[in-house]
């Protein structure tokens, strides 16, 4: 009797082992989403066409999708003769540039430049599939200037890093001050746009039909900016820019790596610096990892050429290569992505942000299985 209550017991045992290893219900599939969607926010060519980094998503025939991002930066760029006076003054402590400090500035040896602002962007863009290959969007982004709220807090993290002012100590936190004066080019701006405004829209479109071995894929998509009203201060180049990318990534089990080959015809400005047409090459690689069925995280680095050429400055700092790295996290619920981004410059730290944010949303009802 005992041995046959212990082979009860046993099959009793052994049928709620099996039981508690099988799922209830099928454990739901992660997906990717491709980059971080963050378009460059350098002051310096941010009037320019910027072909942002590509997505992932896919979604089903002659349907549509939406996407919004606000994005903030903080720029506290200067030349190193403006440097070196600031930090002169810092002893005798904080005060607003006027004219007394603009001459000095001015009468600073070779070229001289201080850029500090920040600036809020809002993209808003609509995608539309019309066919199995092909998808069509459209890009309009609002803009304001401002002196902003981050100059404190950026103050304190170079404290705690034992890293240099810089030259901030000298004036009054959160204002807005544009001051170059370069071999061609002098300006002065020492107040934000009162209101804000739209920069040129950008069209699209984007090809993903084509194979590749194994979970390579690969994408490519063409876009125009083009100017609506002519050039504006701060909003419009007045010209027209266009731009083609090429995407390939490599789609794993939990991870995923991106890789953005862009070039972008840059037709110049005249305003606030006359820039010549070029061709500006931009590469973004990315990682990123599914930490669960629904939340991802990216890292991913930017490398762009400078707008700025021999014809316009001398200035190293300005003539330098643009780099920038960006970690972020997104989650999707039934038919939305949200996601949110910092991104820190690299390298040369007059010529790019100090530091970004991004606040992310897509409305993405239909996608379809990778």
């Amino acid at each position: 009797m005992l041995n046959k209550w212990r082979r009860r017991a046993a099959r009793f045992c052994a049928g709620l082992l099996v039981t508690l290893a099988i799922p209830t219900h099928a454990e739901e599939a992660g997906r990717f989403y491709g980059m971080l969607r963050s378009r460059d926010l350098t002051p310096f060519g941010f009037l320019r066409l910027d072909m942002r980094p590509a997505h992932a998503v896919n979604i089903e025939t002659h349907t549509f999708a939406f996407e919004a991002e606000l994005g903030y930066q903080n720029t506290w760029a200067l030349s190193e003769n403006v440097e070196k006076y600031l930090t002169s003054l810092e002893s005798s402590g904080r005060r607003e540039i006027g004219s007394a400090e603009i001459d000095a500035i001015r009468s600073l040896p070779g070229e001289n430049y201080l850029f500090d602002l920040e600036s809020a962007t809002l993209d808003m863009a609509v995608h539309y599939k019309f066919s199995n290959q092909w998808t069509a969007y459209l890009f309009a982004t609002a803009v304001s200037y401002q002196g902003g709220f981050l100059d404190s807090t950026i103050e304190g993290f170079h404290d705690l890093m034992g890293l240099s002012s810089y030259g901030r100590r000298a004036i009054g936190r959160n204002g807005t001050y544009l001051i170059y004066d370069l071999k061609k080019t002098k300006g002065v701006l020492t107040d934000a746009p009162q209101s804000p405004g739209f920069l040129d829209p950008t069209f699209g479109l984007r090809y993903s039909g084509m194979s590749l071995p194994g979970r390579w894929q690969m994408s490519v998509e063409t876009a125009v900016k083009i100017p609506v009203d002519g050039a504006r201060p701060l909003l419009s180049t007045g010209n027209t820019d266009y731009g083609l990318q090429m995407s390939v990534r490599r789609l794993g089990n939990r991870n995923a790596l991106h890789m953005d080959f862009s070039g972008v015809y840059y037709a110049g400005e005249d305003m606030p610096s006359e820039h010549q047409s070029q061709i500006i090459p931009t590469i973004v690689i990315g990682w990123e990892r599914q930490m669960s069925a629904r939340t991802n995280m990216n890292l991913q680095g930017y490398a762009s050429k400078s707008v700025y050429k021999r014809a316009q400055t001398d200035l190293d700092e300005l003539l330098a290569d643009k780099f920038q790295l960006s970690l972020g996290v997104r989650h999707r619920f039934d038919c939305c992505l949200v996601s949110f981004g910092v991104t820190e410059n690299l390298q040369n730290l007059n010529n790019t942000p100090d530091v970004g944010f991004q606040i992310g949303f897509a409305w993405v009802p239909r996608l379809k299985p990778q």
